[in-house]
């Protein structure tokens, strides 16, 4: 059994399988998903796994070239935003929300957290490692 890094083991072979470009949306457990896109669904309950939790786990795991987030989560969740800014300081971009809802259909996985905030949702856009 491994010690370390993702356990989950749909997590982990969604997350090996995943290409330069690729697009991976965490979310929070109120946002609609899109059918098509391979789905991870980590919610246990209201509030676990956390957003930041599984955005921090996943960044160990992915290298991340972009992101792109909900332009309400500035005023409706600033701890989120404030998350989000810190960890992509010159690469996040923000559209609304039903603009970050149709994107998430191009995705390729789909990771749902149990956060119960409002706008806790991001797209990662995947890079390479060399």
């Amino acid at each position: 059994m491994k010690k370390s890094g993702i356990l989950n083991r749909h997590l982990a072979g969604a997350t090996a399988e995943l290409g330069h470009g690729d697009g991976v949306l965490i979310c929070d457990a109120g946002m609609p998903i899109p059918p098509g896109p391979r789905v991870v669904d980590l919610a246990f309950r209201a509030g676990v796994p956390s957003f930041q939790e599984v955005l921090e786990g996943l960044l160990e795991e992915l290298v991340v070239e972009g992101a792109t987030a909900a332009q309400e989560v500035r005023e409706s969740n600033p701890e989120a935003a404030a998350l989000l800014t810190a960890h992509f300081p010159t690469t996040l971009t923000h559209v609304t929300h039903e603009n970050l809802k149709t994107l998430s259909a191009g995705a390729r996985l789909i990771v749902r957290t149990g956060e119960a905030r409002p706008y806790a949702n991001v797209l990662l856009r995947c890079g390479v490692f060399f």
